[in-house]
């Protein structure tokens, strides 16, 4: 199949001179042939279809022929959780975390507040929130305005929750360092003859990245602070960690030491981020099972303690997490503690400790803060 765009000319002394600078023949109608096949998409179950093609190939006008383009509308007045007003606020909330926009002092500010990568976070939330059951839902320059890690964060987020929520979505995109992160079942190139492919890029699973991990001063905590979800306040004795991705960067995790009765070697973590633009690649919990695996392999317990749903779902699901006595539970408050401790306290959180695999190699990372100085 083939789509045909014709469109009359209207001559005027520019045309004339092209015509008579380059022999154009026809000189009443201009017409271009996009080649399309998609067809076999009716043969087979699929959550993700990609159309590849460099600018001008035909992408958008392929996209068109499989339904309407609808945008996103934002109210600049209001907070971005709360343009998601045919959602109920928890249901709001997870589709937000779902495209990795799971930053909550983020879903308190308005659109025109966010930074690109948040916006394009933001609007694909909106459009893949607003679909209707059953419909195919339609993105064209897929990733054209965000950093290519950005890109590749974001399309792991999506592609996570469209096969969960087993929605339909066909993005057109000239960027192909994505395909990995999205892990399409079909593409389609207008320049190759605009054939659907099948793709198998499930079968080598979700692509492997290698962060760099420094023992860094309080201080660091600066970058981060502002996108916790509760305080920026913490803890200066804490012993932070930071990872970087191709030397961005991306998520601190501050460790603390909290003895107990029976457990003089235990430990919490204290604080972890994960930069918005990199939120939906499930590097919380990565990070926390690191911590909490090199913890372990120097004689110590690790605790967390989160309101954070993304987190302490996966934990009570999880068998390298245990739940403790207070997991889920409001704590019993005194009547002399202050108001910012009882609102801590009245919130249930997700209470558990690590009793996954140890980790060897990075006894430095918990070494005192005065040895690391030296």
């Amino acid at each position: 199949m083939k789509i045909e765009l014709k469109s009359k000319i209207i001559n005027d002394k520019y045309t004339d001179y092209v015509y008579e600078s380059f022999d154009i023949q026809n000189r009443e109608e201009t017409s271009v042939s996009i080649p399309m096949s998609l067809g076999e998409a009716k043969t087979f179950d699929w959550n993700i279809g990609v159309i590849l093609g460099s600018s001008g190939s035909g992408k958008t006008t392929i996209l068109k022929k499989c339904g309407e383009l609808k945008q996103s509308k934002f109210d600049y007045n209001k907070p971005l959780i709360s343009n998601f007003n045919w959602l109920e606020p928890k249901e709001a909330t997870l589709v937000l975390t779902s495209m990795g926009l799971s930053s909550v002092p983020t879903w308190l500010r308005p659109f025109n507040a966010l930074s690109n990568g948040e916006q394009y976070r933001a609007t694909l939330a909106y459009l893949v929130a607003s679909a209707k059951d059953g419909e195919v839902i339609l993105i064209d320059e897929y990733t054209s305005v965000v950093d290519r890690d950005v890109a590749k964060a974001m399309s792991f987020a999506l592609q996570k929750y469209i096969r969960r929520e087993n929605k339909r979505i066909i993005l057109a995109s000239c960027h192909y360092d994505i395909l990995e992160w999205l892990i399409p079942d079909w593409t389609c190139s207008p320049q190759k003859g605009g054939v659907l492919e099948r793709c198998d890029y499930r079968r080598h699973g979700r692509p492997k990245i290698e962060l760099q991990i420094s023992r860094v001063e309080s201080e660091t905590w600066n970058l981060f602070k502002k996108h916790h979800y509760l305080t920026e306040e913490v803890n200066k004795s804490c012993k932070f960690l930071l990872f970087e991705w191709q030397n961005k960067p991306i998520a601190i995790i501050a460790i603390i030491n909290q003895p107990r009765k029976g457990c003089p070697n235990g430990f919490a973590i204290s604080r972890i981020v994960v930069m918005p633009d990199f939120q939906g690649m499930g590097l919380g919990v990565k990070l926390s099972e690191f911590a909490g695996g090199i913890i372990r392999n120097e004689g110590g317990l690790c605790f967390i303690k989160t309101v954070n749903p993304a987190l302490g779902v996966y934990f009570n699901k999880s068998n390298k997490w245990r739940p403790t006595v207070n997991n889920g539970k409001k704590r019993t408050i005194k009547e002399d503690t202050d108001k910012k401790a009882s609102n801590r306290l009245e919130r249930a959180s997700y209470c558990h400790e690590y009793i996954g695999e140890s980790i060897s190699g990075y006894e430095e990372l918990l070494l005192p803060i005065k040895e690391m100085r030296k």
